[in-house]
């Protein structure tokens, strides 16, 4: 950065929105005009304030320079289309008043070009660099200005580890040297802020950042490197934003507790006080550390079982729950979020009626939990009986043990000789159980349906009968193998398809499976060595993690693929490159791991795998692959050496690092074309940037179409003048048919093998329609679902020009129709 401008006031601050809002300064005024009512020029007008002047972030005071505003603001909006840098400039200005900080003047020009995005979507890249700007000043401020000082900093403070700090020291030249400022110009304000705020380093006294977001994504790689080589690789690559690790690995790499890993599985309690108080030490300690906890509470006995030891009755799993309920709110992730946990449940525990009432906003506050997400283990069984409609036998785990640890046909044999035994609670019909449990999706978008058979007979751990999958993730997109000695562990990252659409000399757009294969290759890699470098924050864990190696990449953008390609979400050809995107991904997934086992030998627990027999997740599908070739080739390499990985991909929530990326969520369609977003950060205008830049070559991009799109909250569906093929591109979820997105999951699923974070949209649910939509899912083989997103959570609200606009709310508790950070950050 060019530290002669280094107090140019140029961008803003999180949470701040003008000088107005700090004690004892003036409230802005009005951007100056001519009599015309255009913006002057300031070119000449250094006198316009005399004797007035700013105090700099050293603490001096010096006279305006009006100047300065305006060549700051105007470089960064070089080469952005569309972007009025004297409009930024002359509200900036208006907002001086004497004794004024730089950094107010900073954060109110960074405020008023972001607050202009709905208007023009490249005032949002305009923002970014401002703020950019911002933050190499608060760096370099604190006599800040490479990446290894940035690095002797964050030692000295106590937060970066001394292996990477000695690291760094050793090849300082070499990583100072890699460091490309100029790419902090990808992001979108939105994605930058949300780095600023929540993922760089700071001062632990002053609050300050101490690295500039190239030199958080260096201190990143640089973590989990081995050499300068891979570091400057692995940097090169994740600034790029072409693929990006999972939140707890890009606030923890390279720190004191370097704990990189994103979810975690605990397998149920056993049926004694000791045993369920030390699952709430092992959850605390989780969560302390930033992971995300899935819990299953199978083998806890119902009410009403008796207790031989005090000859009472127990009064089953809810007040269990309810102080979990309360840990989980105690400890927060590393001080940066809530504690969030999903807890799973069999259908034929007895408790299953109360389990569903536990996120109502009626009844007994001492049976609600508000802070646990809830998720149901589904068996085949149940399913055929609801289709049947047949009784449902309800039972106390304390009395039927084996069901938990069993599946498919041996869980049936057991659950129907019990239940011909009479040793069930209490019987229901399933037809209205299954409907308790729409119903408690449809009020609360929780309670997801997960389908224990499905997930156990294509998880590639599960081959031998001792290894059972018991539940999934928080987030549901993790399937591995628990027991009460094994807590799964996984860790993930995201690959942005976006990025890897090009365009050939005739203007055709295409997808780039090559330099694809080339992204997943590395991302594999430094996901495997995550295993190694990570802080457990318990033994069960460590050995988990160290016996199965499991992974998870997936993918985010594929919105933007089909935006870019110009395919409907719904339509044919999007179902068939979902399919094909995936299969690339596992297969060269899977062609690194057995790379990394070439070198560094198969995971402890290779022999008790499907793998080991030469079976991957497609053939566990009963599905023949399309690049037959390439899987012969894998197959033949896996066959001499094995695989590093017992899992190797999942998809996930990508909430945050695809606002990072600049990019939709994972494998979603919009939820919006326009719409406010509201955060702990602040409130953010999200525009389609592709509809804009359409309609901008239709000469259609207007105020009036601004206005109507508004009013529409986000839709376009109802505006004749556009031709019908925009209109059928455009559609937001709400608007697009959910079987679509099940059927785009099914033809993914043989090439996933974990799961996938699958959200499904329903503007107003109905028992019936949900009845049917899940139905549906479990039928076409879907091992997991994830949130119902449902409407009444949108509120509509009044922007200041009086036209109504979508907004959500990160913080909504039912079902919000973007994301639940508090739930699911953890996986993305």
């Amino acid at each position: 950065m060019d530290r002669t401008h280094a107090d140019a006031p140029v961008a803003t601050q999180a949470g701040t929105m003008s000088p107005s809002s700090h004690a004892g300064s003036p409230a802005v005024s009005s951007p100056r005009t001519d009599s015309s009512g255009a913006r002057g020029s300031f070119a000449n007008d250094a006198d316009s304030a005399p004797g007035m002047k700013v105090r700099k972030r050293s603490g001096h005071l010096e006279l305006v320079d009006l100047n300065k505003i305006v060549k700051a603001v105007s470089r960064c909006a070089e080469g952005l289309a569309g972007v009025d840098s004297m409009r930024i400039a002359t509200r900036t200005i208006s907002g001086l008043y004497d004794g004024a900080t730089t950094a107010e003047l900073d954060r109110l020009s960074i405020q008023t070009a972001a607050s202009l995005t709905a208007e023009e979507p490249q005032y949002s890249r305009l923002a970014a660099r401002l703020l950019s700007t911002y933050i190499d000043k608060e760096v370099q401020n604190q006599e800040i200005y490479s990446f290894s000082q940035s690095i002797k900093v964050g030692a000295d403070m106590g937060v970066i580890n001394e292996r990477t700090a000695k690291f760094v020291a050793k090849n300082a030249r070499k990583l100072n040297d890699t460091i490309e400022a100029d790419r902090s110009s990808l992001f979108e304000y939105f994605g930058l802020r949300t780095v600023y705020d929540r993922y760089l380093l700071k001062h632990p006294e002053s609050r300050k950042v101490t690295e500039t977001p190239q030199y958080f994504f260096m201190r990143v790689a640089c973590g989990l490197a081995e050499t300068p080589g891979e570091a400057r690789d692995f940097y090169r690559l994740i600034s790029s934003l072409r693929y990006l690790p999972s939140s707890p690995t890009l606030f923890n790499s390279g720190t004191h507790h370097q704990q990189l890993s994103s979810c975690y599985l605990l397998d149920s309690p056993q049926d004694d006080l000791e045993s369920i108080y030390d699952r709430y030490q092992d959850i605390a300690r989780l969560s302390k550390f930033a992971g995300g906890i899935g819990v299953a509470y199978h083998r806890v006995r119902s009410r009403g079982s008796l207790i031989r030891g005090t000859n009472g009755e127990s009064n089953g799993i809810v007040p269990w729950l309810k102080t979990l309920d309360s840990s989980v709110a105690a400890v927060n992730q590393g001080g940066r979020r809530k504690g969030a946990a999903c807890v799973y449940l069999e259908t034929w525990h007895a408790d299953i009626e109360e389990f569903l009432e536990l996120r109502d906003n009626t009844g007994d506050e001492a049976r609600r939990t508000h802070n646990l997400n809830l998720a149901n283990w589904v068996s085949d069984l149940f399913m055929k009986r609801v289709e049947a409609d047949e009784m449902w036998s309800l039972f106390d785990p304390k009395k039927q043990p084996t069901l938990t640890d069993t599946y498919g046909d041996e869980f049936e044999r057991l659950y129907t000789e019990a239940e011909a035994r009479g040793e069930f609670e209490r019987q229901v019909k399933a037809r209205e159980l299954y409907s308790r449990m729409m119903r408690t999706l449809a009020q609360t978008g929780n309670g997801w349906m997960t389908f224990k058979d499905t997930s156990n007979k294509r998880c590639n751990q599960a081959k031998n009968p001792g290894n059972v999958v018991h539940l999934s993730n928080l987030c549901t997109e993790i399937l591995e193998v628990t027991s009460k000695d094994e807590t799964a562990v996984c860790n993930l990252g995201s690959v942005n398809l976006g990025k890897f659409v090009v365009t050939d000399e005739d203007g055709t757009k295409r997808f780039d499976y090559e330099e694809l294969g080339k992204v997943v290759r590395t991302a594999v890699k430094y996901l495997d060595r995550v295993i190694d470098i990570n802080f457990y924050p318990t033994p069960d864990a460590a050995a988990s993690n160290s016996r199965w190696r499991p992974v998870g990449l997936g993918c985010m953008g594929l919105q933007d693929v089909l935006f870019q390609m110009r395919i409907a979400f719904d339509a044919p050809e999007a179902q068939e490159l979902t399919a094909r995107i995936q299969e690339h991904l596992y297969l060269n997934a899977m062609r690194t791991s057995a790379k990394l086992a070439a070198e560094h030998g198969a995971h402890e627990a290779f022999a008790e795998t499907w793998a080991a027999e030469g079976k991957l997740q497609f053939d566990l599908w009963g599905i023949e692959p399309t690049l037959k070739e390439e899987w012969a080739e894998v197959k033949a390499q896996i066959a001499k050496t094995g695989v590093r990985n017992s899992l190797v991909i999942a998809i996930a929530p990508t909430a945050t690092i695809a606002s990072i990326a600049g990019c939709y969520e994972c494998i979603e369609p919009q939820v919006s074309n326009l719409f406010k977003r509201e955060t702990l950060s602040g409130d953010f205008m999200q525009i389609n940037n592709y509809l804009v830049n359409e309609l901008k070559e239709r000469g259609m991009w207007t105020e009036s179409m601004r206005s109507r799109i508004k009013k529409a909250e986000g839709s376009i569906q109802d505006i004749d003048e556009l031709p019908a093929d925009v209109r059928e591109l455009y559609r937001t979820a709400w608007e697009v048919p959910q079987k679509s997105l099940i059927e785009m999951g099914a033809a993914r699923g043989p090439y996933i093998d974990q799961s996938q974070s699958l959200n499904l949209f329903m503007a107003s649910p109905t028992i019936g329609k949900l009845s049917s939509m899940y139905l549906y899912a479990w039928k076409q083989g879907l091992k997991t679902t994830y949130y119902l997103r449902s409407r009444p959570a949108t509120r509509i609200r009044q922007s200041d020009s009086g036209t109504a606009a979508a907004t959500v709310s990160d913080t909504d508790a039912v079902a919000c129709s973007l994301e639940n950070p508090e739930s699911c950050e953890a996986c993305n």
